[in-house]
């Protein structure tokens, strides 16, 4: 039966109320239920077995009575109505009998002795030849010589045409009733089978009754065939009846037998349609008799009589059945209560149990099922021992008998031992009374809390781990709250600050700081705590503690946040840097000791580039952020007599004194080679031997020969970057020349590749933009498109002007802006020369130029004064 986890049945169930009623009877004797769902009363069922059992012996008796009176040849015994073709035939009274021993075996029950179980069925089998033969006997109009097998019979008259042959009604009720008596004693077959062939037999016996009753011959016999003897019919009856009661947790008799308010409607239906119709039948026919009204009313009386019965039913069924609605309605809210705790429970991620007093399982949910591995219907019902492993059923029922003792609710951690393995669990137990306050049954709850007690074992760990990681820490570490109040401390504060750890929990962590410090200092921890998502960061500027003498000392502070469940934490790592302070100091000294002799070296060895009346231009050298500020950059202007003028310019690679020394020996053998007036290639010629000679350097260099009065200029080129070029009136673009590979890399004892020169035209007013990688190379940029933004600049500043010295300077201080953002953090040497060619003489002018000119200083001071000074060029490179 399906109950759900708190006893109550399913609302599915017509018969929920009565099931309820009856599986905890008032007498404390539980109900069983049939497979097809129905409840019932074993003693009532064993009562109807013993009725049905008592029914078949009484026809057997019948039937022993006509065998009897054919083995003394009593006609009494026969019949009992001597003298009349209606005595019991003799295979009438063996079927008769056979089918009584028959259903009588099957009435008691499951037959599990099988020498009884062959007895009903070989019992039932003879009746069910007998009968059989006979109806064959009519239906081929042939004689098997069985009617007077056993005895002669001289009772035929003209009606009974053969002798010895029971009725045909007979016959067909007593094969009818072999086939029940063997479909009742088999458990594979239906038990409505028998229980319909029952009610045929018992309704053809009824028949014969009837028309006794009635005094209406044609019920007795059909056409001219033998009649039914009239004490055949109640044995058939009595047959019937036992073949429909054999089975009565089945089929259509559970139907009447179930314990429900259906079984008790079916039953008083039944009784009603069996008694009134016969009752009021046999009523309107005495009266016909004994002539108090004629046929018509008595049809009018017999109709009404039915009517009058038949709504005294209605009534009474309508009384039952209001009391099955209320007794449903009420079930049915309850069931729905019942299934919304179920429901509930199984989405509960504890276990869920409850139990009676005497621990059996009353209800679970599937989580506790899951738990034991056992499923809900097989914990129903059964108890600790039965469903537990024996040591953990044990500890349950010692556990719930300790709760009931003290009447109180108990919560406890244990370990438990699970099919699964050990784990930690939080068990609740509480007691369930009733109105009275009595318990009646032990609720439990149990949560498995395995994690949560690894995750609080881990935490304690962590916590250890944590302390003992905060006293090794090198530094005073301090760790406050939001407020910046001082939680925890390790014990290094003692020597930074000389104050004991638990002397500083609670305290203002700006406490720790000069008065004249707290303000600020304390603003920026709040700043930080402030942040949606702070970092780590390392604050070592303008930060002071006080120790606790009252003198002050420099600090670096690390802070980074430690988020918990309630707030957020600050961590701070304070360090002494006192010591640092003093060092750094002492390196700041002579660190500016090497910048200056650094900054003098560099000047020297790149010297002052002439200033030519034929030729204006522009400078910008900026060092490199890093290392003493030196490099590699350098770039120089030779005059080669008359207009023609040589421009070099290159760059080593790496940065430092080193490549500042090759630097100044390339340009000094450089200008030694242009004041030959050697050619472009064979300039670089020779400098790529000498680079070669210098182990591990490499060098781009570019040289040209700009001839004004031929308007041309010859260019070679060992890896530089292009010269951009920008015609008056014209688009800016490049020099086509050859790009050769850069100094250094050609094998000094071998063959290498030579290096080409190119001679372009250059139209007069014309400027030439020469420069060193660090101005246009940037991570992550394509170093083309630079050069382009560089011409692209360069050109539309000088649109519609005169390339002057000032124009130049000015666009100079455009392009570094333009193009090196941060100074400050540049880490590369960046070098910038800007040529105005004029053209041939007197092409601009009476001189052919605009005058000499010399880059201006910051202060407007020319470029002979800025070189008088001691320090060399200004932040900007001019």
């Amino acid at each position: 039966m399906p109950i759900d986890a708190v006893g109550v049945p399913s609302v599915r169930d017509e018969n929920a109320v009565t099931r309820q009623q009856h599986a905890s009877g008032p007498a404390g004797v539980r109900g069983t239920e049939r497979a097809d769902g129905l409840p019932f009363h074993p003693p009532a069922v064993a009562s109807v077995r013993a009725a049905a059992g008592v029914m078949a012996l009484l026809a057997a008796v019948l039937g022993l009575v006509g065998l009897t009176g054919w083995v003394f040849d009593v006609d009494v015994l026969k019949s009992v109505l001597p003298g009349v073709a209606t005595s019991m035939k003799a295979n009438a009274a063996v079927a008769v009998v056979a089918l009584g021993v028959s259903l009588f075996l099957v009435a008691r029950g499951p037959v599990h002795n099988p020498w009884a179980a062959g007895a009903a069925r070989a019992a039932a089998v003879l009746a069910l030849v007998l009968g059989a033969l006979t109806l064959a006997e009519y239906a081929l109009g042939t004689r098997l010589g069985i009617d007077e097998l056993l005895f002669e019979d001289d009772t035929a008259d003209v009606q009974t045409r053969v002798a010895g042959r029971m009725a045909p009604n007979t016959a067909a009720a007593v094969t009818l009733a072999g086939v029940a008596s063997l479909c009742a004693s088999t458990r594979r077959l239906p038990a409505w089978i028998s229980q319909v062939m029952g009610l045929v037999v018992g309704a053809l016996g009824m028949l014969r009754l009837y028309g006794a009753a009635y005094e209406v011959p044609e019920l007795e016999r059909f056409g001219a065939y033998t009649g039914m003897a009239l004490h055949t019919a109640p044995a058939l009856a009595l047959l019937g009846a036992a073949a429909f009661l054999a089975r009565p947790d089945e089929g259509l008799t559970g139907l009447l037998m179930n314990a429900g308010t259906t079984g008790a409607l079916g039953r008083r239906l039944l009784v009603a349609a069996v008694v009134a119709p016969p009752l009021l039948g046999w009523a309107v026919l005495a009266g016909e008799n004994a002539e108090m009204f004629g046929p018509r009313l008595g049809i009018a009386l017999l109709v009404w009589g039915h009517v009058a019965a038949l709504t005294a039913v209605i009534f009474a069924a309508l009384t039952v059945g209001r009391r099955v609605e209320v007794a449903h309605g009420r079930l049915a809210w309850q069931v729905r209560q019942n299934e919304l705790l179920q429901d509930f429970m199984d989405h509960t991620p504890a276990a869920v149990f409850i139990k009676d007093l005497e621990g059996r399982f009353l209800a679970v949910n599937t989580t506790f099922a899951a738990i034991v591995g056992v499923a809900r219907d097989q914990v129903l019902g059964r108890r600790d021992l039965d469903v537990l492993p024996a040591g953990l059923g044990r500890h349950a029922r010692d556990a719930d008998l300790a709760m009931l003792a003290g009447g109180a609710p108990v919560q406890r951690e244990e370990t438990l031992t699970l099919p699964d393995g050990p784990g930690e669990f939080l068990t609740t137990l509480f007691p369930l009374n009733d109105a009275a306050g009595a318990p009646y049954a032990v609720c439990g709850v149990i949560t498995d809390i395995t994690e949560r007690v690894a995750a609080q074992r881990e935490v304690q760990r962590a916590h250890r781990r944590f302390r003992a990681l905060l006293e090794s820490a090198p530094d005073a570490t301090l760790i406050t709250d939001g407020s910046g109040t001082v939680v925890m401390a390790n014990a290094q504060v003692e020597h930074v600050f000389g104050r004991l750890p638990d002397d500083l929990v609670g305290t203002r962590v700006v406490d720790l700081a000069p008065a004249s410090r707290r303000r600020r200092q304390g603003a920026l921890l709040g700043a930080y705590l402030r942040r949606r998502d702070p970092q780590p960061a390392v604050v070592d500027r303008n930060l002071q503690g006080l120790r606790a003498d009252g003198s002050a000392f420099p600090v670096e502070v690390s802070v980074s946040s430690l988020q918990t469940e309630e707030e957020t934490l600050a961590v701070l790592s304070v360090r002494d840097i006192s010591e640092r302070r003093r060092a750094e100091a002492v390196r700041a000294e002579r660190y500016e000791q090497q910048r200056h002799i650094a900054y003098t070296l560099q000047h020297s060895l790149m010297g002052e580039p002439p200033t030519l009346a034929h030729l204006p231009s522009a400078y910008r050298y900026l060092a490199s952020v890093q290392d003493p500020g030196v490099g590699g950059d350098w770039f120089d202007i030779i005059p080669l007599g008359g207009r023609r003028t040589g421009v070099i310019i290159g760059d080593v690679m790496g940065r430092g004194l080193e490549a500042a020394a090759v630097m100044g020996q390339l340009r000094a053998a450089s200008h030694a080679l242009a004041g030959t007036g050697a050619a472009p290639s064979r300039l670089m010629t020779a400098l790529d031997v000498f680079v070669g000679d210098l182990a591990g350097q490499l060098v781009t260099c570019l040289y040209l020969i700009l001839d004004q009065d031929a308007c041309e200029v010859t260019v070679c080129s060992a890896g530089h970057l292009p010269v951009v070029v920008l015609p008056p009136g014209g688009p800016p673009g490049r020099l086509g020349t050859p790009v050769g590979v850069p100094l250094g890399v050609n094998d000094p004892g071998g063959v290498g590749l030579p290096f080409e020169e190119s001679t372009v035209p250059l139209p007069p007013g014309s400027v030439l933009v020469l420069y060193t990688d660090g101005l246009v190379e940037q991570p992550g940029t394509d170093i083309e498109a630079r050069i382009d933004v560089l011409a692209r600049t360069a050109g539309m500043a000088l649109t519609g002007v005169r390339a002057g010295p000032e124009v130049l300077d000015r666009v100079a201080d455009l392009l570094i802006r333009t193009f090196i953002t941060a100074p400050d953090d540049h880490d590369d040497d960046v070098t910038l020369l800007l040529l105005g060619v004029p053209g041939p003489a007197g092409a601009d002018g009476p001189d052919g130029a605009d005058g000499p000119h010399r880059p201006h200083g910051p202060d407007g001071a020319d470029g002979a004064e800025e070189a008088d000074r001691p320090d060399g060029p200004d932040d900007t490179g001019r």
